[in-house]
């Protein structure tokens, strides 16, 4: 279900309370670790971090008037889900699926460009933590010319 919040702080109020202490978890690792140009926004009813128009004017190609999206973490009906864009660009999937079997306690539960999980305790907050350092905005820029930009 897609929230209506309009802000952060809207969205975080509004959750069943294990699930806010999960999001709000995994929101305090994401801006610890996020390089420096991101902006926390919320964006599609999530919490959004994107590249801000002031860094990629032309926006999101699907809808130019939105910054271009990065990272997103939500909670679903059934999972606390993280939507990162750029994990199946280059060599992040490969390194990221091989990091989560050394890390986590479960088993990867992941779709396009989401990774689900049901419950805070499941979840690798320093993988992802590590995951949201390696990508920068001008890196995401260059990753979503490449391959998501039709030439």
């Amino acid at each position: 279900m897609q929230s209506q919040a309009l802000t952060v702080e809207q969205y975080l109020s509004e959750l069943p309370e294990d699930r806010k202490v999960a999001i709000t978890a995994i929101r305090d690792v994401i801006v610890k670790n996020l390089p420096k140009g991101f902006e926390e926004c919320m964006n599609y009813g999530m919490i959004g971090f994107v590249v801000p128009h002031t860094l990629y004017p032309p926006g999101y190609h699907c809808t130019p008037n939105l910054p271009l999206p990065f990272l997103n973490i939500a909670s679903q009906k059934q999972h606390i889900t993280i939507y990162h864009m750029g994990l199946y660009a280059g060599e992040f999937y490969d390194w990221f699926v091989s990091e989560f079997k050394k890390r986590a306690p479960k088993k990867l539960n992941m779709g396009k460009s989401c990774i689900r999980f049901t419950k805070l305790e499941d979840i690798p907050l320093d993988l992802i933590g590590e995951l949201v350092t390696k990508i920068t905005p001008q890196k995401w820029i260059e990753i979503y010319e490449d391959h998501y930009i039709k030439k």
